[in-house]
């Protein structure tokens, strides 16, 4: 082939050679046998009736991998197949655990001989319809929202997820778990999908992420009409029952889809039998009675909102204030739970423009009148007793890791790209995805640390797993070789030591 603008030209190799792009991913395969991952998806998942064909280990572990390699779609599975040196690795993986009968039992699955390493594109396709029920989509009622109940391999990814989350020990000094439940909207064009608040078809996952390990504790797929705070309760019922032995206390935080009546007296009661009195700041709705109680608040009793900038406070232009409030609707008994309304403030800036005059309640946020200012305002219920300022500030970290985490879901990973127009194929691959999410955080809790816990996808490719390496085999192992003078190449080796100690800890 002629030269063209630069001198060097592409040749394709012939020979299988071993090599991969792909020489950091194999760490993930250890942390899914250390975690005890395949073994759970074995026990729970059975969507691979028979024994014909690929099994439920093979597909799943397949798809995880995918996510963290940074495919999107089904069809990038066969980039994965086309590199020969991880094929090589994944083979290897795929059986960890299993007993030789069983290894036995899985090669002879094939009629012919195994060409393969991962399943085609179809194969994928049609194991993800086992997660689709049909007679569910037969109750939807037009302009009613419709959640569909999860089938047995739906209800099995949850219970995937809570083993691979409780794979890691819960210390001692890890009693207290914060939940910051949210709903985040995955606009889609799939013909089938619905309309979100949002104005734009949509799927609207309803998200349980536990603050303090960074992992997305419970998910629940919904179409994009189904209001996030729909069934709230139940959703935290079933996220609570995710948590491992070890925690003892909950604190919940939600934005105002949380404010629903029935949550809040769950929370306040103590009616839930492992965990009794769970504590809340939850936004609360900025109602006209709200309002006027926020306007009765003497200007004196107004504070400043500080925020800690390299161990100092600085004014952050917010103000609080504790709001004498009760609404009708939570003071049905004077034996009831007690709440404390906080309401924050934040002055307008942006001055009128002559011939644009816009009504308040034309914002996008609530807008309140004070003394001839507009500030926006915003309200937060609680059954704590901190104080206001430390109060607010907790509740505002909400905004910041588990939103963070959502973008990674849908930018990072494959949660942003749905393979079908049914919503049971739609959900196992958001469920799934969670998985590989969650293996993600657990490999740099686990064995990275350090600077790398803040890393996102991005950087987590660049740095560990897009690395060319040759795969081959010595003294009947095999060893995936890099360039001495890679920067990464002691971080994997020290990884694997940590994931291998993971591995050898009782439980």
């Amino acid at each position: 082939m002629a030269q063209k603008v630069l001198p060097y030209e592409y040749e394709i190799e012939g020979s299988k050679t071993g090599l991969t792009s792909l020489g950091g991913l194999p760490l993930y395969l250890d942390m899914a046998a250390a975690t005890g991952l395949l073994s759970v998806i074995d026990r729970h998942l059975t969507a691979r009736d028979g024994d014909q064909g690929w099994t439920d280990r093979q597909i799943v572990l397949s798809l995880i991998m995918l996510n963290l390699a940074g495919g999107d779609c089904v069809e990038g599975i066969e980039k994965l197949e086309g590199d020969e040196g991880f094929c090589r690795i994944f083979r290897k993986a795929e059986a960890m655990g299993l007993k030789r009968k069983e290894r036995r039992e899985q090669e002879k699955r094939w009629r012919k001989k195994r060409t393969r390493t991962f399943p085609s594109a179809s194969a994928i396709f049609r194991y993800l319809e086992k997660f689709h029920d049909e007679e569910q989509e037969k109750l939807r009622k037009p302009g009613k929202a419709f959640i569909p109940a999860a089938n047995a391999y739906l209800r099995a990814l949850t219970i995937i997820n809570r083993e691979l989350i409780g794979s890691e020990p819960v210390k001692k000094t890890e009693a207290t778990a914060t939940l910051d439940m949210d709903a985040t909207v995955a606009l889609t064009l799939k013909l089938n999908a619905l309309y979100s608040y949002k104005g734009e078809k949509a799927y609207q996952p309803l998200n349980t992420y536990w603050y303090e390990r960074g992992v997305m504790l419970h998910t629940e797929f919904r179409d994009g009409n189904v209001p996030a705070g729909y069934e709230q309760l139940r959703i935290l019922k079933e996220a609570l029952r995710q948590l491992p032995v070890g925690i003892k206390k909950v604190r919940l935080r939600s934005d105002t889809a949380g404010y629903q009546h029935d949550l809040l007296r769950y929370c306040a009661e103590g009616k839930d039998e492992r965990f009794g009195r769970i504590e809340f700041a939850i936004g609360c709705d900025v109602t006209q009675e709200f309002r006027r109680a926020v306007l009765a608040v003497p200007e004196t009793d107004w504070k400043p909102l500080y925020r800690d900038i390299a161990g100092h406070a600085q004014e952050t232009g917010r103000q609080w204030a504790e709001v004498c409030f009760v609404p009708a609707a939570l003071s049905t008994s004077k034996k009831g739970p007690l709440y404390r309304f906080l309401a924050t403030r934040e002055e307008l800036k942006q001055g009128e423009l002559p011939g644009m005059d816009k009504s308040d309640e034309e914002f996008l946020f609530p807008v309140l009148r004070m003394h001839e200012i507009r500030y926006k305002v915003f309200g937060v219920v609680t059954n704590m007793d901190w104080d206001g300022d430390k109060l607010i500030t907790w509740s505002y970290q909400r905004c910041g890791k588990s939103e963070e985490a959502h973008a990674t879901m849908k930018s990072d990973f494959a949660g942003g790209r749905f393979p079908s127009g049914d919503f049971g194929e739609n959900a196992a691959w958001w469920g799934i995805m969670v998985l590989a999410y969650n293996l993600n955080v657990l490999l740099k809790r686990v064995a990275l640390g350090g600077s790398w816990m803040n890393k996102r996808m991005k950087a987590m490719r660049f740095g560990i797993i897009n690395i060319a390496g040759r795969v081959m085999e010595h003294a009947r192992r095999l060893v995936v070789r890099i360039a001495g003078n890679h920067p990464s190449g002691e971080l994997l080796i020290e990884a694997r030591r940590r994931i291998a100690l993971l591995a050898a800890s009782p439980g």
